[in-house]
């Protein structure tokens, strides 16, 4: 998800999240009882990308009061996968957080070695950009600006194979690696942007990604399943028929994106009727590797926040910590129920701080975290403790 081409609206209705505190917000202990899963079963995960880089800028994360490891404390409250992303040469980032540059290669190594050392799968979110990738921006890396589309096969298969090979010699391969960040129009634009160029040269993009992870496969012990991710569920049966009869049929699991602000398919029965159907079409796995919901509509810095609901209600759900638990916790239903394989929160430990970005200081997304304003885990996480079907 990039925040960039996101819907600034007007109108900032902001929850008093102070009274809320007067509640009992804190999360279940990690010794009470409680169901845990593993990533096989079902991906209970967490994108972590901004985390290194907010600690960098004096973040800190806790549970009652008590300064904590975050990878660690999301393990022990049923995360079993970490979600990150990975930027070609972000050099965009040059001078705003003292040199310390996020989402490089250097820093994803970082996070992959601390999520697998609290015992967690990962998913490997190959952008192939220098910036962000979303549906509205897929710009290819500087580095391979001009190429034409066999050259630009090449340094993609290249770079996926270069970038599995030095995370295996450290012992850091990762479970699942998705080849592109919600391709809906394609990758590496404008090559392999559809409305340009068509199917075709997309296709040959994503092969070309797909073949490095098979040919690193072969003599490694753990086979990373390939995601492809496309955004948002109503329209991901037509993207993906349009992607096999352009040649992409070799992969593990169809990735999708699922945000309410921009879902039509937003009954908690119509997710579970999309999830089954794709899993039909597709005869792969179906997760949900993007999704968030507020826990608030108050914000705890400057930075505009981007994703609220101003009514203070979203489909019957509260803009409160309870809320963010209930919705959470009723769509992990219903993508199992539809015999899904995952539900991946969007940066949910994206608390304020004095990290910078291209559009302001702090977060923009603090209010869709698992934290409170002091920066206390809450209950919004216990829907990965809980018991799956109901």
């Amino acid at each position: 998800m990039k925040h960039a081409h996101l819907i600034y609206l007007a109108i900032f209705c902001s929850f008093c999240w102070a009274a809320s505190c007067k509640k009992n917000t804190s999360p279940a202990n990690p010794t009470d009882s409680k169901k845990t899963y593993t990533w096989q079963t079902f991906c209970m995960g967490a994108d972590l990308s901004y985390v290194n880089a907010i600690e960098n800028a004096g973040g800190q994360y806790k549970l009652n009061g008590q300064v904590a490891d975050v990878f660690t404390l999301l393990e022990q409250h049923g995360t079993n996968t970490i979600r990150v992303r990975l930027w070609h040469n972000p050099t965009w980032q040059n001078g705003l957080n003292g040199g310390f540059v996020f989402n490089n290669l250097a820093d994803v190594t970082k996070t992959i070695q601390r999520a697998k050392a609290a015992g967690m799968a990962v998913n490997l979110d190959l952008h192939y950009s220098d910036t962000w990738a979303d549906p509205a921006h897929q710009n290819v890396p500087t580095a391979w600006r001009n190429l034409n589309v066999s050259t630009l096969k090449d340094s993609i298969y290249n770079y996926t194979l270069f970038v599995l090979q030095t995370l295996s010699a450290k012992n850091l391969t990762p479970e699942m690696i998705q080849i592109g960040n919600e391709t809906n129009g394609g990758m590496c634009w404008p090559v392999g942007e559809v409305q340009t160029n068509g199917w075709n040269n997309f296709a040959v993009l994503l092969n070309a990604g797909i073949k490095a992870v098979r040919d690193f496969s072969v003599n490694s012990t753990i086979k990373p399943k390939i995601i492809l991710h496309q955004a948002q569920i109503q329209t991901a049966s037509a993207w993906v028929t349009k992607i096999v009869q352009a040649g992409v049929t070799d992969f593990d699991i169809l990735g999708l994106s699922h945000y309410y602000k921009w879902s039509t398919t937003n009954s908690m029965q119509a997710i579970t009727d999309s999830v089954a159907k794709l899993k039909l079409q597709t005869g792969k796995q179906i997760m949900v590797v993007e999704t968030a919901f507020p826990f608030t509509n108050a914000g705890a810095d400057n930075y505009q926040n981007i994703f609220y609901e101003s009514s203070g209600i979203i489909n019957g759900y509260p803009v409160t910590m309870d809320g963010q638990f209930s919705y959470y916790k009723d769509l992990t239903n219903a993508v199992w129920k539809g015999g899904g394989s995952g539900v991946m929160i969007w940066e949910p430990a994206w608390i304020t701080s004095s990290l910078k970005d291209s559009w302001g200081t702090g977060s923009s997304w603090e209010n869709n975290t698992f934290f409170d304003y002091s920066n206390n885990l809450h209950k919004g996480i216990n829907f990965m403790t809980a018991t799956y079907p109901y």
